[in-house]
């Protein structure tokens, strides 16, 4: 039960935080994650703006600071569901040809899960890390990507090396998807933990891409332990020779 009541304060000022109350059979855990999500302006945002969840201005921002989501780019978005960044994708990149005048471009969706359909983007359900998806990747996108996304986590497990070797797998994967079908000069933006990727996989980055950032954008929970690896300038075929400069944590 949710407890709107505004409380008067010492300065006459009125507070809004939404307060809810312990249910029976609610844990603790559950209210203070229910009361957290009824006073994030992001999940407030969202509802207005018309994106299914608070995730798509993470994207939003890391577009609006490195702008890789250009009319006319062709956009494959891993791990899309519910679909915040895909919506996000299609409104820039201009899939649904609303822009006059500005190329038309295209977004390709993959997911575990099957979600609504996204006007504009071309949503799939397929196991990214099945022997063949690559394959499968290549010819529903007709071509090369100019930008390759992915949200994708693990489902946690409550052990952090345990997880952190899940999420490493998945970027391992989507690297290898980078090489396969990103463009020279392609972006390539991936969900890792908050201690930056693996060095491991820094050092492969580095080889394939002009520049690598690790960002925490703001719409990212301060207390979340999520941030976002950026890699710009896909080399293609002219991958740089190990230890080159490349990363620049935090930029």
């Amino acid at each position: 039960m949710v407890d709107s009541r505004k409380q008067g304060s010492g300065r006459g000022r009125r507070d809004l935080t939404v307060r809810v109350k312990t249910a029976k059979g609610r844990k603790l855990s559950s209210t203070l994650w229910l009361q957290r999500q009824l006073n994030d302006p992001y999940v407030r945002r969202a509802r207005e703006e018309g994106y299914r969840g608070r995730a798509a201005y993470k994207i939003i921002e890391l577009d609006d600071k490195f702008g890789f989501l250009r009319p006319g780019a062709r956009v494959i978005d891993l791990g899309h569901a519910p679909g915040g960044w895909s919506q996000v994708a299609v409104a820039r990149v201009n899939a649904l040809g609303e822009k006059r005048g500005k190329p038309t471009g295209q977004v390709l969706g993959i997911d575990l899960q099957e979600v609504e359909a996204i006007p504009g983007a071309d949503l799939h359900v397929l196991d990214f890390l099945e022997e063949g998806a690559d394959a499968k990747i290549r010819d529903w996108l007709g071509g090369q990507a100019d930008v390759i996304l992915s949200d994708m986590a693990a489902a946690a497990s409550g052990h952090p090396r345990t997880d952190h070797m899940r999420i490493t797998a998945l970027v391992e994967a989507a690297i290898e998807l980078c090489e396969d079908v990103l463009v020279p000069g392609g972006t390539f933006v991936a969900k890792v933990l908050g201690g930056g990727a693996d060095p491991a996989i820094v050092t492969r980055l580095n080889r394939l891409f002009e520049k690598v950032r690790h960002v925490k954008p703001p719409a990212s929970r301060s207390d979340s332990s999520e941030k976002f690896v950026v890699a710009t300038g896909f080399r293609g075929g002219q991958p740089a020779a190990d230890g080159e400069p490349g990363d620049e944590t935090g930029a």
